[in-house]
């Protein structure tokens, strides 16, 4: 049973391994990874929430436009989900994109070190 299950998550890293792609890209941009910090942070923010936030607390003066395209970039990679109220989107971070990361290099947690040194 246990070869069973270490195939079955091979051929779920294999198949989701075509979306990976779109989230290594969307984390590659600060601006993006910025967003996710605050989407972490606290959820279920509106875009003029996020934007006044990334003013403020970070500093970034990024037009609306540039941040609802990030968003938009985030949304594509599953990173950020999405709720319509009325004439509100509100967006909260969802990390369940980065198991296909971790299934296909498995992080290690028992101590070891990397050929340099490194864990």
């Amino acid at each position: 049973m246990g070869r069973l299950e270490s195939l079955d998550r091979q051929v779920f890293a294999c198949l989701s391994w075509v979306d990976v792609s779109d989230v290594f890209k969307a984390l590659a941009d600060r601006t993006r990874r910025v967003i996710l910090d605050e989407l972490q942070e606290r959820g279920g923010q509106t875009l003029f929430e996020l934007c006044t936030r990334l003013t403020t607390k970070h500093g970034l003066n990024s037009s609306r436009q540039a941040i609802s395209q990030h968003l938009g970039v985030l949304e594509e990679a599953g990173l950020v989900i999405t709720r319509r109220e009325g004439r509100c989107k509100f967006h909260w971070l969802d990390t369940s994109p980065l198991r296909a990361i971790t299934d296909r290099w498995p992080v290690n947690d028992d101590g070891r070190t990397g050929p340099c040194g490194s864990t």
